[in-house]
């Protein structure tokens, strides 16, 4: 059953959040650190004074009321997922899926354009948001697309297109994996190539410097990583009991992984930082990195990728090409990991020239499908 959903966060919770950050027991820092240890003290002291007395929640819960939100359960696990329709009676359908340390908030800037052309189905992988905790061992990523191959069934889509970054890229992989005969096309903003010593491909410099990063990143692997893909429950502790842990947490990514020039607001990041906080879902969303590695079947079906020159990692060509049918390849000077977020338009008519140019669809719609229409909200 699909059910209309609400947010409405107890104001029990923003308090109790407010108290918190109001007791902070803040560590020293080295005279002229900088981000030598992590990140900055006197910059984290501001966002948490902001987040305290500045920053208003209540305000983003009326904003993001205004979409169209809905949950169901699927193989036992609460599912929320925003469900807008386009006005155009016959679009494609696209599945658009966040990653960490992201949410469905990383897609706001893109639906109004996004829905011009086609129905979207945002919904939140579980463990993550209002998907809430995940109680049991086993949600990888293919146990993830299953479950969007059995929500995209029951709001009547046949044949559909996906997007994805981050977890979100993988996620939409294996949902071309599992449901080829439904998925149109992928579109991904991130894919990861790993250097393949014995393969016969002739690279250029630039893409023996993309490797070379990669090799970097494989010999140091981040902390942040090797935390959540080790012991997710652990971190989950600290995460969960101090607002300003959860703060660092993530502001860390969000500074360190997105365009310079791309200025994502404090606004829109405490929103994302809130969201994990106020669901406390920061130990369930790490305990996807500890699930993800499980291996997937290839996808068979086309793909479309967007590389961004600030992302963490930019792909390889000629080795994309020996896992994945390589339809669109883009590379833009603008935009890091959180593409969505970050360069909306760039992002929008991407994901557009793919889907409408690149694939040939044929996408039945069952008008009992739960959603709106843009015009209707």
């Amino acid at each position: 059953m699909i059910k209309p959903f609400h947010i409405d966060i107890p104001q029990a919770d923003l308090d109790d959040l407010a108290d918190r950050l109001s007791r902070t027991r803040w560590p020293n820092e080295v005279a002229g650190a900088g981000w030598d240890y992590g990140f900055p003290l006197a910059r984290l002291e501001e966002l948490a004074e902001y987040w305290r007395t500045g920053y208003d929640w209540r305000a983003h819960e009326a904003k993001l009321n205004e979409l169209p939100h809905f949950t169901t359960a699927i193989d036992g696990q609460n599912i929320h997922f925003v469900h807008v329709r386009s006005s155009k009676p016959d679009a494609l359908a696209l599945i658009l899926t966040h990653g960490w340390p992201g949410s469905f908030l990383e897609f706001l800037d893109v639906i109004e354009p996004l829905s011009r052309d086609f129905h979207l189905v945002i919904p939140s992988i579980p463990g993550f948001g209002f998907s809430g905790p995940t109680r049991e061992r086993g949600w990888d990523i293919v146990r993830v697309a299953k479950a969007w191959a059995e929500l995209m069934r029951r709001l009547g889509y046949e044949r559909y297109g996906a997007q994805g970054g981050d977890f979100g890229s993988g996620i939409s992989l294996a949902l071309g994996a599992v449901a080829p005969e439904q998925v149109a096309g992928v579109h991904i903003n991130y894919l990861p190539t790993r250097p393949v010593p014995d393969a016969d491909i002739e690279l250029s410099e630039t893409d023996e410097a993309r490797l070379d990063k990669v090799r970097q990143l494989m010999a140091n692997r981040p902390p942040y990583q090797a935390l959540q893909a080790t012991t997710p429950q652990t971190i989950g502790y600290a995460l969960t009991d101090s607002p300003v842990g959860q703060l660092a947490w993530i502001a860390e990514r969000f500074a360190q992984w997105t365009d310079p020039r791309s200025q994502i607001g404090d606004e829109r990041m405490l929103t994302d930082i809130s969201l994990y906080w106020l669901t406390a879902t920061a130990a369930s969303s790490a305990r996807l990195s500890r699930e993800a590695p499980r291996r997937i079947e290839p996808c068979p079906v086309p793909v479309g990728v967007a590389v961004f020159a600030y992302d963490i990692t930019q792909s390889v060509r000629p080795l994309a090409e020996r896992l994945y049918d390589i339809r669109h390849w883009s590379e833009f000077e603008r935009g890091g990991h959180f593409a969505a977020m970050e360069v909306p338009e760039l992002f929008a008519e991407d994901v557009r020239d793919f889907f409408l140019t690149h694939i040939k669809h044929d996408h039945p719609l069952d008008d009992t499908a739960g959603g709106v229409k843009p015009g209707r909200r």
